[in-house]
């Protein structure tokens, strides 16, 4: 049982000098310039990428504003072009129909007259 209890002492004290190790460790390096640089450093570099991602993001943004754009560009010129398609069918119907029109009273004018024509000579 002692030497158990000795193993269990020896354990402690090795983690405990290990702690105090590790803690004047990290003191000394609280108070080093070095650490400063480098965290002066990365605080830099954080920054920077950080304004890169901002930049992407705006330009991302743009971009898609610029395809929104085009798009609705697209989509007014189709609508336009649809609309003048329709017009332009509209006004060939009304000159066919103004044509049929004009071509069944020049008919019945024609019938007419052959009427008249054939009721003068029988009277």
């Amino acid at each position: 049982m002692k030497k158990r209890d000795n193993e269990l002492n020896d354990r402690r004290k090795a983690a405990t000098d290990t702690k105090a190790a590790l803690l004047e460790k990290f003191r000394a390096a609280q108070s080093d310039p070095e650490r400063e640089a480098k965290l002066a450093e990365r605080v830099a570099l954080a920054a920077a990428r950080e304004e890169r991602q901002a930049e992407r993001g705006r330009l991302k943004a743009e971009e898609q504003e610029r395809l929104k754009r085009e798009e609705a560009e697209r989509l007014a010129a189709l609508e336009a072009a649809a609309r003048a398609e329709a017009e332009e069918r509209e006004a060939a119907d009304k000159l066919r129909i103004s044509r049929v029109i004009e071509d069944e009273a020049a008919r019945k004018a024609e019938r007419d007259r052959r009427y008249a024509a054939r009721k003068a000579r029988s009277a």
